[in-house]
């Protein structure tokens, strides 16, 4: 036993007598640059390329290896068996990622890659201005040299955009407006936002489906047309115009759009815009995928005196209808012009995003600048009308579970008769089905009463000479509490003066 002991010692003083040698004759760096040597010799006959893609990049936070992490989450919930879950701020779903040290196939263009997710501890920080996590974290994708311009070209894009997709559709969608007088917020931002619930679709849009059809067709044809606006050298922008009587979904139709397209939605209250400068300044902290509203446009901006009495254009006169407040006599307070307004939708400052939709809505489409109508400002006109048969039916369905083949066949062709001559919003008919939802019986006769009184109302209006609709939206804004005063005070102001200067 002590032979094999005395042989063991001897070999270990014979390893380190060689080991202490090698030292000396091999510097460090001879020894370093026979590994790199060797490295490059052998990555020479590899088949594959690494690319390392780290969590933190210097001090600031790599957005790719983020991209990757949520772009993986949706492969790796179908075929991974280890995973982690997660669930981030605004959030309504659950990511799927990889765990540690684990590996996952993709495949883009019938080239398989492989991505694997390192995890190792990181040293210890003797200072540091930013503490970084005790964990680094980063992928490895390795391709085949073969693939090397498709990956880095086309495959990484890929995987941005799809990211982007899936952090868009997970993310709770948030309703924007504009603070008061132009303040900024903790962060610096003149935009406030709350989570957007509205449950509005074009599911339950009350509206004739083949004009629904093609709304939806030209929005998806627009959120797609990435590619065709480069092309033809336009802006990715489009507007869209929602006009008609109070009460037939105006503002439900740009929920519904929302929802459809998964955008954010920035609710521009003019009234509190100052000077162009600042609604140049409000457009630039918009994102893109949004749609950005003006709603009752003719009442939030006078483009009453926009021509002289001998024809000519004051483009300068234009002031928003803003209501009293300390500044208000001051030069320049509360004032926008029609150029501006019109840059804001489609100037050279339109441009400093990329698909965005603005909205405008309004009461009085006649009011309104005809500039602010054509093409490239306005691009498409939807009149939301009273409420019809095919419209009829969406409302049935939606708080009566009403279906084609329901054995009241004879009741809904009595309320098809008479549904055109009532002239009744949408609005008008949801509440006297809310009210009788619990009775589905009663409620259709209810509804058909109703219908057939008004209808009778609009006839002898007519024989009397009577204007319905401005009828109908005086009763409206008598019986409906007024929110905001002024506005409704100026809009009452506007009116007067048209009629004034139609009198003269």
């Amino acid at each position: 036993m002590k032979e094999i002991w005395t042989t063991m010692a001897s070999i270990m003083g014979v390893w380190a007598f060689c080991q202490s040698l090698l030292q000396t004759v091999f510097p460090p760096e001879l020894r370093f640059a026979s590994f790199k040597l060797l490295h490059r010799f052998f990555s020479y006959f590899s088949s594959y390329y690494y690319y390392d893609i780290t969590e933190i990049d210097g001090v600031n936070t790599n957005e790719l290896y983020n991209a990757v992490q949520l772009y993986l989450s949706s492969s790796a919930s179908i075929s991974g068996t280890r995973l982690s879950l997660t669930r981030n701020l605004n959030s309504s779903s659950i990511t799927y990622g990889l765990t540690n040290n684990d590996r996952l196939i993709d495949s883009y263009k019938g080239v398989t890659v492989e991505w694997e997710h390192i995890v190792t501890q990181r040293q210890a920080q003797t200072f540091s201005w930013r503490p970084l996590p005790e964990e680094k974290r980063g992928f490895t994708l390795r391709v085949r040299k073969k693939n090397k311009q498709m990956v880095l070209g086309s495959y990484l894009d890929y995987v941005m955009e799809k990211a982007n997709d899936l952090r868009r559709r997970n993310q709770d969608r948030l309703l924007y407006t504009n603070s008061r007088g132009g303040s900024l917020d903790s962060r610096g931002h003149p935009w406030e936002s709350v989570p957007f619930k509205h449950p509005s679709t074009f599911d339950t849009l009350a509206m004739d489906p083949v004009r629904k059809s093609e709304i939806m067709a030209d929005l998806l044809d627009f959120a797609n047309g990435e590619s065709f606006y480069q092309k033809t050298g336009r802006a990715w922008k489009r507007g869209y115009l929602l006009y008609g009587p109070p009460g037939t979904g105006k503002s439900s139709m740009i929920a519904a759009m929302a929802n459809f397209l998964g955008y954010d939605i920035y609710d521009l209250e003019l009234t509190e815009v100052n000077t162009n400068s600042e609604l140049r300044k409000l457009l630039m902290k918009t994102s893109s995928k949004s749609i950005i509203v003006i709603e009752d446009i003719d009442c939030s901006i006078n483009l009453a005196n926009r021509n002289n009495a001998d024809g000519g254009c004051r483009r300068n006169s234009f002031e928003i209808a803003s209501p009293p407040g300390p500044n208000a006599g001051e030069a320049g307070a509360n004032t926008i012009t029609l150029s501006g307004l019109l840059n804001f939708t489609d100037g050279l400052w339109s441009c400093c995003g990329s698909e965005r939709i603005f909205v405008f809505t309004t009461n009085h489409i006649d009011k309104l600048d005809p500039a602010l109508l054509r093409s490239g400002r306005m691009d498409m006109h939807i009149h939301m009308s009273y409420c019809s048969s095919p419209a009829l039916k969406i409302l049935l369905k939606n708080y009566l579970g009403y279906e084609e083949n329901d054995k009241e066949q004879e009741m809904l062709e009595q309320l098809e008769d008479v549904i055109e001559e009532a002239e009744m919003t949408p609005a008008d008919i949801s509440e006297v089905l809310i009210k009788y939802r619990r009775d589905r019986r009663r409620a259709l006769d209810e509804l058909l009463a109703a219908l057939k009184a008004k209808a009778e109302k609009n006839k002898r209006a007519k024989k009397n000479g009577v204007d319905v609709e401005e009828e109908e939206q005086e009763k409206r804004a008598l019986d409906t509490p007024l929110e905001d005063g002024d506005v409704q005070e100026n809009c009452s102001k506007c009116e007067g003066e048209d009629e004034a200067e139609k009198m003269q």
